[in-house]
């Protein structure tokens, strides 16, 4: 998954874990610049251009810091600049979190957390943050590595796809699941299934190196399909006609049998393993 689909993917996590209102994140460039490009909850557009420097603002400092940074009234917070006031209190945000996610004592993006108003500093917690801000990380690293070992050893044989190409394809797959799981007629749906199979094997490696005896129900991979495209629980729920509470069992249920932490790290491990593309 390319990193902007992880980082809306981390960022909808940030959102149930942590059930801040807002959520919103963003990766860092070379010139260390955290540009926010991923959005929760948020009732206006006033975040949308974001790009903080390094060491300006709160997430300049969490980054600074590599470590979480929390403000429980932001407008009147001494401890950090407010070069981005214009954007965070135009959002209407009292309360703000982040959180830096680092690999190797570097930061490589920010998720943060914001309440309309005011949180009591004793009720917010950066521990659910910190878990889904470490699994980016190592799903970042991951990638890394994947990229790494593509530029060593290309396989010329394999048709490659860009990523924007990768996300388009793993987003028709999701559509296809969902539209297959309201259709009756069973010839119809069964040529929906091929079809939808037809676009796995696209994105399939040509060898993961893995066997696995990992089987998962129809609606167990109709739900990690949607998740992996960035869903939320609530979504999933309304695309497929199943209840929040059920889209949970069976996102439980499948993160069991893939012996995945985060629902982020059951949508790579059955990528790795072929059962998603």
């Amino acid at each position: 998954m390319p990193e902007a689909g992880m980082l809306v993917a981390a960022v909808n996590e940030f959102a149930r874990m942590t059930r801040f209102p807002v959520v919103f994140g963003g990766l860092i460039d070379e010139a260390g610049v955290t540009r926010v490009t991923a959005f929760h909850g948020n009732q206006t557009n006033a975040l949308r251009g974001l790009n903080v420097a390094p060491e300006r603002g709160l997430g300049g400092r969490a980054v600074a810091e590599l470590r979480p940074r929390l403000a429980g009234d932001y407008a009147s917070a001494k401890q950090i600049t407010h070069d981005y006031d214009r954007y965070i209190l135009g959002e209407g945000i009292g309360t703000l979190i982040a959180v830096p996610v680092v690999l190797d004592r570097r930061a490589r993006g920010v998720l943060y957390g914001g309440v309309h108003g005011n949180w009591g500093i004793g009720g917010v917690s950066a521990e659910p943050g910190v878990r889904v801000a470490e699994e980016f990380a190592r799903m970042i690293a991951a990638d890394d590595a994947r990229t790494a070992q593509a530029a060593i050893a290309p396989s010329p044989e394999v048709a490659g796809f860009s990523a924007a190409q990768q996300e388009e394809l793993r987003s028709t797959y999701a559509e296809l699941r969902v539209i297959a799981g309201g259709i009756e007629d069973d010839a119809l749906r069964a040529r929906l299934t091929d079809v939808e199979n037809r676009l796995a094997a696209l994105a399939a490696p040509s060898s993961s190196g893995e066997a696995t005896d990992v089987h998962l129900s129809p609606r167990e991979v109709d739900v990690l399909a949607c998740a992996g495209v960035g869903s939320t629980n609530a979504q999933i729920a309304s695309q497929l006609g199943l209840r929040e509470s059920t889209v949970k069992a069976y996102l439980s249920s499948a993160m069991a049998k893939l012996d995945s932490g985060t629902r982020m790290a059951a949508v790579a491990a059955a990528r790795r393993l072929g059962l998603l593309p």
